[in-house]
């Protein structure tokens, strides 16, 4: 998704969990806000915590791996949304860049990163 608020440009969908919201339930609910899709969770990938990941302030993502029909749709603080192949990524902001060349391997390897 193309992000409205800074940093500016292309990100996976997230954002925060909601008091007494579990985490599955926070990525499902963003994922629907964001792309307009309805997403089945599949596994709990991993969890990336470096301080500076975020440049607004330490932030931890717990990254999930779903499926979902359809064409994604931007809303809520998304410009755009669209699903890009692998070789098509465009330059992506935070360190989501990192995460997806990690879930790249998971699925070609089943390695996951190392904590």
């Amino acid at each position: 998704m193309e992000r409205e608020n800074p940093p500016l440009g292309w990100a996976l969908p997230g954002g925060f969990v909601d008091e007494g919201e579990s985490l599955a339930a926070a990525a499902v609910r963003e994922a629907k806000e964001e792309t307009g899709l309805d997403v089945q969770l599949v596994e709990q990938f991993f969890t990336y915590g470096d301080p500076d990941r975020d440049p607004r302030r330490h932030t931890i993502s717990t990254v999930y791996l779903a499926r979902a029909e359809g064409e994604p749709v931007g809303g809520d603080d998304a410009r755009q949304a669209q699903a890009f192949g692998w070789d098509e990524l465009p330059p992506l902001v935070f360190d989501h860049g990192r995460i997806l060349a990690d879930v790249r391997r998971y699925l070609e390897t089943g390695k996951r990163p190392a904590p």
